[in-house]
């Protein structure tokens, strides 16, 4: 259990991968104030380390995350970061990829938060939600852009309009989870799944990070002319050097990040 003392968010290296857990168990790991600095803190330690490849995002005692510490915001508690969106995420963008590892409820700031990143994987048995029209409001963490860009307009509306959750392996069937597990298997899915990731160029995985955030509502020429801009650049990298090397001499290739 998370005290004053403590931190509420917690990192692990794994290889070349960034564990980073919301520690709030008794909180349903909600995000108040103390979560969205240390999630912000844990994005800074991922983006700084060129030995990190990618983050996995998950939360203590098998729960995702609730979304916003409601008594926390009565209390004045901000759960936004400045310029980084609500829990130093939603708004963040890092360059690296992120992964949600999702056991348990992901409701209305924590589906958010699993919408932000790059990948989800889910457990079965795990509960995705956006119950903010219930209470007023609307998913404005994102949930209310991202979700119609991940899933088929209507059924996005159905999730948006009614509040109602959906399942692990209904989001599998969505398309909006890249991998549904049994239940409690979604952490080693993920990690797994950023091992795949770290065995290609970091230049390259964040080069398509911003191709496609470019090209999100862009016309195509203006998408294409970016790309260009993106392909220079790496075409003057050591990575890409090495990759080809790698490649004619049939070794995996050592990359640099360079």
């Amino acid at each position: 259990m998370s005290t004053p003392t403590t931190p509420v968010v917690r990192t692990e290296r794994i290889g070349s991968t960034l564990l980073i857990t919301l520690d709030r168990p008794e909180a349903r790991n909600a995000v108040n104030a103390a979560v969205a600095t240390g999630l912000t803190a844990a994005l800074d330690e991922l983006e700084a380390d060129p030995e990190l490849r990618a983050g996995v995002l998950t939360g203590e005692g098998g729960t995702f995350s609730a979304g916003m510490d409601l008594k926390a915001a009565l209390r004045g508690e901000s759960p936004e970061v400045e310029g980084r969106g609500f829990g130093g995420l939603t708004e963040a963008g890092p360059a690296k990829p992120l992964i949600a590892a999702v056991e348990g409820y992901a409701m209305g700031g924590g589906f958010e938060l699993a919408l932000a990143c790059d990948l989800i994987v889910a457990a079965e048995d795990a509960r995705f939600g956006l119950p903010e029209v219930k209470r007023g409001l609307i998913a404005a963490g994102g949930g209310v852009i991202r979700l119609p860009k991940r899933i088929p307009h209507h059924l996005a509306m159905e999730l948006l309009l009614t509040g109602d959750p959906v399942d692990g392996r209904r989001a599998g069937e969505l398309g909006l989870a890249n991998r549904v597990t049994a239940s409690g298997q979604a952490v080693a899915e993920a990690l797994r799944l950023a091992e795949r990731l770290a065995e290609n160029a970091p230049l390259a995985l964040a080069a398509v990070k911003r191709v496609v955030r470019a090209a999100d509502g862009t016309p195509d020429a203006d998408a294409f002319a970016f790309q260009r801009g993106e392909m220079k650049t790496l075409m003057a990298s050591a990575d890409v050097r090495e990759g080809m090397t790698a490649f004619a001499e049939r070794r995996p290739a050592r990359w640099t990040g360079r």
